[in-house]
């Protein structure tokens, strides 16, 4: 059990939106909830007729304690990206146009100290008492909290890209006007 992969949460938006804003939405996040932010990777592709191809990975991670911690992933994949400058309140702002597949992926992680790692029969017998002790807790405190946290940033990045719903779902099915 020295991980645990959540299922895969994903993000669709195609049309304007301001990149720097999107990528602080998302900085601003990981820091008001303690975690480390890394870009991992990030690739450019010449620019087509359409627009360019961009790709890239971000990680965050925390620790929560001193034996589990949290992994945060979050692949980008834009299509067809074209800056375009519009005017806001009467000022040039600078967007950008694409086509955004945004996949966010969370994983617990045990003994990420590496602590119970080791050849020797005592660090083997530790490591499975370990798991075995907190599993019940892990699977059941800490990768809900990490998973309904990733679900905060999805809907905060839903709101960045206007993709929330203005109204109340169930307005008039329950007999309200």
């Amino acid at each position: 059990m020295p991980v645990i992969s959540l299922n895969p949460i994903t993000l669709r938006y195609n049309g304007l939106f301001d990149f720097d804003g999107m990528y602080a939405a998302i900085i601003d996040w990981a820091k008001n909830y303690g975690y480390l932010w890394v870009e991992k990777s990030y690739k450019h592709k010449v620019p087509g007729p359409s627009g360019a191809e961009l790709e890239f990975e971000w990680e965050m991670s925390k620790n929560i304690t001193e034996y589990i911690g949290y992994k945060i992933i979050i692949t980008v994949h834009a299509w067809d990206t074209t800056e375009v400058e519009v005017d806001v309140n009467g000022k040039k702002k600078k967007l950008s146009n694409s086509r955004i597949y945004m996949i966010l992926e969370g994983k617990v992680e045990t003994d990420w100290q590496r602590r119970f790692e080791g050849n020797s029969k005592i660090a083997k017998t530790l490591k499975t008492w370990m798991e075995k002790v907190k599993k019940p807790e892990v699977e059941g405190v800490y990768a809900d909290q990490l998973y309904y946290r990733i679900w905060n940033l999805h809907a905060i990045l839903k709101k960045f890209f206007d993709l929330q719903s203005k109204k109340q779902v169930y307005k008039g099915y329950l007999g309200e006007g």
